[in-house]
């Protein structure tokens, strides 16, 4: 809670004080061992400070994205250039932002999925709802680059590919978004592919066009027809809003210096090297060397999270400041 978190930020910084003072006292008795202690925790402290500081920050200021209140999203995870291993990093991404949602106590529920021929996914759309889930995953949009060596690679060589991740805010009111009945062409038709027997029995697949965008979304997963088209509207009015935010927010997205959360889908936006044992986000400049445990959705990915938290914030801070000299001029 905000009011914990000032709390908190007044105990570090008394904290801090204390111990410049037990510095100051161990350099004069020139006590080194004790003087090397009282550094050490001075930096510990001021980690945390820096991190309690940046979160009272964000809890003053006014949010203007027009996400406030979201409580859910969808996630759209696509293989891209790199043919199989593409998909089977896809794979590795879902899993990834799964374990994430375990460990913050998100419910994440499967959509839709495309299997690919060979293994990996070609294709899926997971949603998640939780306390929090939209304010850290709005940055995993954009692509996320592999650089490993493949298992059929008898060679040994580095192969790279890619797949792009989508989050899409879902409205926190369905008011938030006019969707006409007569602005919706709905198609039902025989599901193809495997499935058991019955796939082409029943008209259990669902199209559903969004006939002024020309938006379409079809989904076969389920056996019924109902549960399909709840799936395809989620995803339709998911990928309208996200397209609404994105209008909305574009003039600001020109006045920013970075396009931290943008929600760019083309943007490259992180590596993982497999070989390096290493996750760079190229955005902030951040590199973790635990590449195993940001794939098992641990804290490590919070890391990367805050940076990008902490210099959108601080552009934003850059931007209305410029705005306020410009006024005054």
């Amino acid at each position: 809670a905000p009011v914990e978190r000032i709390g908190r930020l007044k105990a570090l910084r008394e904290e801090l004080a204390g111990v410049a003072d037990l510095l100051r006292s161990a350099e004069q008795e020139r006590d080194e061992g004790m003087a090397e202690l009282a550094r050490e925790e001075a930096g510990a402290l001021r980690q945390e400070e820096e991190s309690v500081a940046f979160q009272v920050l964000r809890d003053l200021l006014p949010k203007d994205d027009g996400t406030e209140g979201v409580k859910g999203l969808l996630l759209e995870i696509r293989a891209g250039a790199g043919g199989e291993e593409a998909a089977l990093f896809c794979v590795d991404l879902f899993q990834m932002y799964q374990k994430l949602a375990q460990r913050k106590r998100w419910r994440f529920e499967v959509l839709s999925l495309d299997e690919a021929e060979f293994g990996g996914y070609k294709e899926v759309v997971a949603e998640v709802t939780g306390e929090g889930c939209y304010q850290q995953l709005q940055f995993e949009s954009g692509i996320h680059r592999v650089q490993r060596v493949p298992k059929t690679e008898a060679a040994g060589r580095i192969h790279t590919s890619a797949s792009s991740v989508a989050v899409m805010p879902q409205a926190a009111s369905p008011l938030e978004l006019s969707v006409k009945d007569s602005d919706l062409k709905v198609e039902t038709y025989r599901a193809g592919g495997a499935g058991g027997q019955h796939v082409n029995t029943t008209d259990s697949a669902v199209r559903i066009t969004h006939l002024p965008s020309q938006m379409t979304v079809a989904i076969q997963d389920d056996r019924s027809q109902h549960k399909n088209r709840a799936k395809a509207m989620k995803i339709l009015l998911a990928r309208l809003y996200e397209e609404e935010l994105r209008k909305r927010n574009a003039a600001l997205a020109e006045k920013r210096r970075s396009q931290i959360g943008s929600g760019d889908r083309s943007e490259r936006i992180r590596t993982y090297n497999f070989q390096q044992g290493r996750v760079t986000d190229h955005r902030v400049n951040v590199t973790l060397h635990s590449l195993d445990q940001v794939l098992a959705g641990s804290d490590d990915i919070d890391t990367i999270v805050e940076a990008l938290e902490r210099q959108r914030l601080f552009d934003d801070l850059q931007h209305a400041e410029e705005e306020e000299e410009g006024e005054e001029e």
